[in-house]
């Protein structure tokens, strides 16, 4: 089933108010929410709302708050997000770090007592549309990823995003999650009722699991095997995975006050909230270089990439952050697409909390 963007975005708003988010905040994060499913990242856009509710009925996220400044210079700012979803905490930080970095040059800005924000590659593309490179890290609260050598889960699925202006063509736009695949990734295949590809998920024995339903339990609901690191195996380089999710859990919640699960959770630091970090990072180019050269010579490298000739002459060469524009045209023309599960997942969610349903 297919539905227009503005109307993924009204169902998402409408069951955030419902569950009491003021209305402004709602609507930012319902923008962000529906853009994502808009670019084809299905996993991080309305189908999040299901686990949503689990966290607001367990009373470890609340959405009656709104973000605050609490340490700022010129430079840099800290944001309390009020244990509230991340998403319009984060689209604050990110207006705040280009605003300093206009001034100056640089500007960063920290998200903590925040929650999960979607896409981080939201956040890095608000910077460089103000013709910024932006970056945007986030730790993650579920822990799912097993370090290169461990048998133990350790680390969340901690992306990180990088989006850099250029001037005739789209920006560079990388969002990658630091294991092998985002988490909810698994949920989307479960719905769709896919098998997942070797690698992407292991048993507690080590083992690749292509069935999408029980890796899905293993991870959200047993402490059984989980996610690989970027890599996969040690044989394939993971360590470089493990090392990436480290440095995000460094900069995303380290750095800002966030948790730590593996330790925070066992002495109920996180009883009352996730305590999710966040951290955004804007450079303006003209600080380092005159005015326009930085676009223009990033745009020589998209173009010669984009040149170079394809092992499959159906498949081209193609840029970070072209997939997903590609993704936007389609369903900006077919609407974006919902399994049928999900669909009555959130139907079944509005006759809960009181939300018009719009799906139908």
């Amino acid at each position: 089933m297919h539905f227009a963007a503005g109307v993924i975005r009204q169902q998402i708003a409408n069951i955030l108010v419902a569950w009491k988010m003021t209305p402004g905040m709602a609507e930012i994060t319902a923008e962000i929410m529906a853009d994502t499913d808009l670019s084809g990242i299905d996993s991080h856009g309305i189908s999040m709302l299901t686990w949503y509710e689990g966290k607001v009925q367990a009373g470890t996220l609340r959405l009656a708050v709104e973000p605050r400044v609490v340490r700022e210079n010129a430079v840099t700012a800290l944001i309390d997000a009020g244990g509230g979803l991340g998403h319009p905490a984060a689209a604050m930080a990110a207006r705040m770090a280009a605003d300093k970095a206009a001034a100056y040059g640089l500007g960063g800005a920290g998200v903590t007592n925040s929650h999960h924000f979607g896409p981080a590659g939201y956040y890095a593309k608000m910077m460089s549309d103000r013709g910024f490179i932006g970056f945007a890290t986030c730790q993650s609260r579920t822990v799912a990823v097993q370090p290169t050598r461990s048998r133990t889960r350790v680390f969340g699925t901690n992306p990180l995003a990088c989006a850099a202006p250029a001037r005739r063509n789209p920006p560079f736009l990388l969002d990658m999650a630091t294991s092998t695949i985002a988490a909810q990734k698994v949920k989307v295949y479960a719905y769709q009722g896919k098998p997942l590809p070797g690698g992407w998920v292991l048993d507690e024995n080590g083992q690749p699991i292509s069935d999408a339903a029980l890796a899905r339990e293993n991870i959200f609901n047993t402490q059984k095997g989980g996610l690989s690191p970027l890599g996969g195996t040690a044989e394939m380089a993971s360590h470089k995975g493990y090392g990436l999710s480290m440095m995000v859990q460094i900069l995303g919640s380290t750095l800002v006050g966030g948790s730590f699960a593996p330790l925070d959770e066992p002495r109920g630091a996180m009883d009352h909230g996730d305590n999710i970090g966040h951290f955004l990072l804007a450079i303006d180019p003209k600080w380092f270089r005159p005015a326009g050269l930085f676009e223009d010579a990033l745009d020589d490298m998209i173009d010669y990439l984009h040149a170079q000739p394809p092992v499959n002459p159906e498949e081209p060469v193609f840029v970070p952050g072209d997939p997903e524009r590609q993704a936007r045209e389609k369903r900006l023309q077919e609407g974006v697409p919902l399994s049928a599960p999900l669909v009555e997942n959130i139907r079944a969610l509005c006759a809960r909390c009181g939300a018009q349903f719009l799906l139908s």
